[in-house]
């Protein structure tokens, strides 16, 4: 049997993507092993969402030609469709398959005999039309499973479009008849993940589903604990979806919601659908609704034609916001996008300080948000995540909580209380016993 091993980079949908390669993999005869335990062929999954993951990717390259020499290397994912040209120019690299090829690899790849000359099988991003449906398996505790994929919409900082291809979906069917089989295998926690999940419905370019109609589906599906939204954009969030997860059985009080810039001026120059007043109106019905609801928010500091005012408009915004956390990213330029070609580009040293000033905000709200929650009871999810005697899980909604580690309380939803927040920004909790109630 030859041994294959498998690296991912970037985002969960990429993960999603990869664990169901494998599968393939297995399915054919293949040994699936760990990325250093001398494989016969190497599949990098890569992201090209910042310019830090193309230089990953020659990394993990370089990597794998040090741990088995002689290995079969082929580099797949957005940075794979993007440029394939240029990773077959990376030492050591012998195929590089597009969007539309990932998931024949083992088919178009025949036998993974190294080739005198790397092998492009990238097709022109039209091809990418197919929806493949994927979900990861990496452990018992959490799944992430792809809904949806590609992009119509055209931020003009984003490459993901070109990447992935259009918007396209599986059905809702397809989609209940995955998290059944998932549940199945004792998995009590689905986190739905696609590149713009809530234009969920599209298939050749005609909606002939809703997101709503999909998480009202799955809402019924028995054995699945908790059902996560992974991102969801603000024109997209209808009051209909709040109101359904806030008295829903299963999807839980956690919404991450893209807003990017608090500055309609920028909002504009990134070409969002939406400006700050929309975005507050959802984070309004989300606390009329759910008071106890974790919020995420994505923003991107440093973006051309950014100042120092805008910036402040941005950070002003969010502090006022009653949200629960950030994700900061650093404006990053990529080849074919508006944004690249933009006036008014912002020095590497202001990115930063943004970035900086935006952590330190993060930091701030998330302990405020887990400091509001102290002394109630919660529900939690354990994840076989040790450290130092310690296990981890996360509550409903999103708080992050440490225990003694018990390995009879992994993967089992748990009745606790919030006590203290520890010294790494982690919430402690009274000790766990097995008599203890889950509060559903």
């Amino acid at each position: 049997m030859k041994k294959v091993a498998f690296y991912t980079l970037g985002c969960k949908l990429n993960y999603s993507e990869t664990s169901t390669i494998s599968r393939k993999f297995e399915e054919a005869g293949y040994l699936k092993v760990e990325f250093n335990e001398t494989p016969d062929i190497f599949i990098i999954n890569t992201c090209s969402v910042t310019e830090n993951a193309d230089k990953k990717c020659r990394k993990v390259v370089r990597e794998a030609r040090g741990i088995s020499p002689n290995a079969y290397v082929a580099i797949i994912g957005c940075y794979a469709q993007l440029k394939p040209k240029e990773i077959s120019e990376i030492p050591g690299v012998d195929a590089v398959l597009g969007a539309a090829e990932k998931f024949r690899l083992i088919e178009l790849l025949d036998g993974f005999v190294r080739p005198a000359e790397p092998v492009m099988l990238a097709s022109d991003i039209a091809q990418a039309n197919a929806f493949n449906t994927s979900y990861s398996m990496h452990d018992r505790t959490r799944t992430f499973l792809k809904v949806q994929d590609g992009c119509d919409y055209s931020c003009s900082f984003c490459t993901i479009p070109l990447a992935r291809g259009g918007s396209r979906s599986d059905t809702v069917a397809n989609i209940v008849a995955s998290a059944k089989s998932i549940a199945s295998q004792g998995v009590k926690e689905i986190v739905l993940t696609g590149v713009n999940t809530g234009d969920f419905g599209l298939r050749d370019g005609v909606r002939h589903e809703r997101f709503i109609d999909l998480i009202q589906a799955l809402d019924e599906v028995e054995g699945i604990e908790r059902f996560r939204i992974s991102s969801i954009e603000p024109n997209l969030l209808t009051d209909e979806i709040i109101a359904f997860v806030a008295t829903s059985k299963r999807f839980v009080p956690h919404f991450h919601i893209p807003l990017q810039s608090g500055s309609n001026q920028i909002l504009k120059l990134m070409r969002r659908r939406y400006q700050r007043e929309l975005y507050l109106t959802r984070v309004q019905k989300i606390r009329e609704l759910m008071p106890e609801c974790c919020i995420g928010v994505d923003v991107i500091v440093g973006f051309p034609g950014e100042t120092d005012e805008h910036f402040l408009e941005t950070y002003q915004f969010l502090n006022e916001l009653d949200i629960s956390y950030l994700h900061v990213f650093t404006y990053s330029e990529r080849q074919n996008t508006l944004a690249a070609e933009m006036e008014g580009v912002v020095p590497g040293s202001v990115r930063a300080d943004r970035s900086k000033m935006l952590h330190s905000l993060s930091d701030k709200k998330r302990r405020a948000f887990y400091q509001e929650n102290l002394g109630s009871d919660a529900t939690v999810l354990f994840e076989n995540d040790v450290e130092n005697g310690m296990m981890y899980g996360f509550t409903d909604n999103y708080i992050k909580v440490m225990a003694k580690y018990d390995p009879l309380l992994v993967n089992e939803l748990k009745g606790v209380r919030l006590t203290s927040i520890a010294d790494n920004g982690v919430v402690e909790v009274d000790e766990v016993t097995k008599e203890m109630l889950v509060h559903q």
